[in-house]
């Protein structure tokens, strides 16, 4: 009885050490999510939308308890991507060829409050890409209503590998449907200005500006 208690208490120690050390939950989260998106659910093309849900818990509220706190979206993401990334093979093709894959750039557009407890969803789905980076939009909808509560802009950034290298052997199977008739999407016009402010605060930041 006594060895049971200490044996208790030692793993209690461990999971309290843990959690004050790192993120538990969030690194189980990411475990599932890639497990159930590689294993569970059905694989998608390169070019289709997936989609996610969530809900908005106590610990994702702001200080006012009225609605998810601001920071919680951008890192909600990082579950929907690893789903795109894994039922659409992405990561895997990056990582096959040598390459790496990182958060370049991020924009975003809250148009109206998830509430605590409200159940939400995020699609995902590449809109552009260039030579460097695959450039994807996500979008925070509760289901209830449809509404479009959040939009956000990303820039994956790949380190080692050619994006339009990637995209084209991803393509294949789509390219191969001629009646689809598929060619790569013109850069959205949000894009291309957003790219340019991009481009305004390097050239900033390298004139020590």
């Amino acid at each position: 009885m006594v060895v049971a208690c200490y044996v208790v208490a030692g793993v209690l120690a461990v999971l309290v050490a843990l959690y004050w050390i790192l993120e538990v939950h969030y690194f189980l989260r990411m475990a599932l999510s890639v497990f159930l998106a590689r294993f569970i659910k059905k694989r998608v093309h390169i070019l289709d939308t997936t989609e996610v849900r969530g809900v908005c818990l106590s610990t994702d509220v702001d200080t006012l308890l009225f609605h998810m706190n601001n920071s919680r979206y951008i890192r909600e993401l990082d579950f929907a991507r690893a789903d795109f990334y894994e039922r659409t093979r992405l990561y895997r093709t990056i990582r096959g060829k040598g390459g790496a894959v990182v958060q370049g750039a991020c924009t975003i557009r809250y148009r109206r409050f998830v509430r605590p407890f409200s159940w939400f969803k995020i699609t995902s789905k590449i809109i552009y890409w260039d030579h460097q980076s695959i450039f994807m939009e996500h979008r925070f909808i509760t289901p209830k209503d449809e509404f479009v509560r959040a939009v956000v802009v990303c820039r994956q950034r790949l380190i080692g590998v050619n994006a339009e290298d990637i995209m084209h052997e991803l393509m294949k199977e789509k390219e191969a449907n001629i009646e689809l008739g598929f060619s790569k999407p013109e850069c959205p016009l949000e894009v291309k200005k957003w790219n340019e402010s991009n481009e305004i605060s390097s050239a900033n930041l390298r004139n020590g500006c």
